[in-house]
């Protein structure tokens, strides 16, 4: 069960958050990108109302089975671009900060560069903030999937 309606309780952090929503789904960070890193830094971080919410958001654009139920493995799937690739492997590292001794290694982050111009690749870096926050509200506040809808 729920512990708090976080937006309710805190309408101010919600909506500052819901500001770095906004300037990301503004970006020219594309849409489908957006929601793929969206749901698996939400698997990593083991938030099941982010990754019910964004596996449906993704599925509500147009995302294919194949590549919702591929994200978990996507280094393993032929299903992803290398654009995308490039932003999973920095979402992935962004969201396993202190799994190794260089938290975004160089080659990540290169690679990530290679894809995107300078302000694409700062609303990337922004969505990865903001899922990471979101999802450990949801988390700690016990948000009950599905409860979005």
């Amino acid at each position: 069960m729920a512990r708090m309606n976080f937006g309710k309780a805190a309408p101010k952090a919600s909506e500052a958050l819901m500001g770095l929503e906004r300037f990301v789904r503004s970006s020219s960070l594309p849409h489908s990108t957006l929601e793929l890193v969206k749901l698996r830094a939400s698997q990593i971080n083991g938030c099941g109302f982010c990754v019910d919410m964004h596996s449906r958001d993704a599925k509500k654009a147009g995302e294919t089975d194949e590549r919702l139920f591929a994200v978990a493995a996507w280094r393993d799937t032929p299903y992803f671009t290398e654009a995308e690739r490039a932003a999973l492997a920095l979402a992935e590292a962004g969201t396993r900060l202190s799994d190794r001794p260089e938290p975004v290694p160089d080659e990540v982050w290169d690679e990530a560069a290679r894809h995107y111009d300078e302000e694409t690749l700062a609303a990337l870096v922004a969505a990865i903030a903001a899922i990471n926050a979101w999802n450990r509200i949801s988390v700690i506040t016990r948000a009950t999937p599905g409860a979005h809808l």
